[in-house]
């Protein structure tokens, strides 16, 4: 999440192939194979801190040569999926990707059935209110409500969040397999300002399932706070988050239960919307004992 105090919180190719026969389709596929990841990555390494990059910078951060990046960049340029800025010839995420991802948006049904939901909520609490999904490694955001006060916290749809600490993280990973918590951890997929004890860290999340929300009060930003509660589907399955964001200053310890129950609540009535099972009366979701 960001702060904004002004307005109304990742050539390589595949080794050669034989000529001939299926041995050359193998490598074909392989090197077309390395290609699509090569383009991917290039793509990642534009971030909400990193917005605008050079030709050397995305070099150096993929492991490919210059000429390289300079052939993906030119074709991803062509289609509209960068854009140049003439002035520092440097490129930006240009605005095809969005004919590429409209279509995604447009089906995450659970993104449509939140928005009533998160503004409310935005409402009632006077925060931030968003929509965080998981990828396979980070918590995304796809929806938001910002808060109406001059100063609050925000974030770009699309933001990736992989800190252990981050609250939509630890609601989602505390549903997961503890297995695959941990090797995502060991792998360094969720990542730590600090070591982190991975028993510790199951048992944190452990008491988020239980408690039916979490909390990250100024653990990854230290002005901020944020507060999350799974949405369930009609598999009982944990398919997004309702997270709350919100400067330190404003959410003291005491008030941070009210605000809890609140989130918990929002992602209760979407829950139900997407035809999930009986809840728990503040959003303590009814699948949680499969996982205690």
């Amino acid at each position: 999440m960001s702060t904004t105090s002004t307005g109304p919180d990742d050539g390589r190719t595949g080794p050669a192939a034989a000529s001939g026969g299926a041995g050359a389709e193998s490598g074909n596929g392989a090197r077309g194979a390395s290609v699509i990841v090569n383009v991917l990555q290039v793509i990642r390494c534009f971030t909400v801190e990193e917005p605008v990059l050079g030709v050397t910078e995305i070099a150096a951060q993929v492991g490919l040569h210059k000429s390289s990046v300079s052939r993906i960049l030119a074709t991803l340029e062509q289609e509209q999926v960068v854009a140049r800025d003439e002035a520092s010839r440097k490129y930006r995420l240009g605005l095809g990707l969005i004919a590429v991802a409209g279509p995604l948006l447009a089906g995450l049904d659970v993104r449509r059935i939140a928005m009533d939901c998160l503004r409310e909520l935005s409402e009632t609490t006077g925060e931030t209110a968003a929509l965080n999904i998981w990828d396979g490694t980070a918590a995304v955001t796809v929806e938001q409500v910002p808060s109406r006060q001059q100063v609050k916290h925000t974030s770009v749809l699309g933001s990736r969040y992989a800190t252990g600490l981050s609250a939509s993280v630890q609601v989602l990973l505390a549903h997961e397999d503890p297995e695959r918590v941990r090797g995502l951890v060991d792998a360094g997929r969720i990542t730590f300002d600090s070591p982190a004890d991975p028993a510790a860290y199951l048992e944190r999340l452990a008491a988020v399932l239980r408690d039916g929300h979490a909390v990250n009060h100024g653990e990854t930003q230290q002005d901020e706070v944020g507060i999350a509660a799974p949405v369930l589907d009609h598999r009982g399955e944990v398919v997004a988050t309702v997270l709350l964001a919100a400067p330190r200053y404003r959410v003291p310890a005491e008030r941070t239960p009210e605000l809890a129950a609140h989130c918990r609540e929002a992602a209760r009535r979407v829950s139900q919307r997407l035809g999930a099972a009986s809840m728990g009366p503040e959003g303590s979701p009814a699948a949680a004992a499969r996982r205690t």
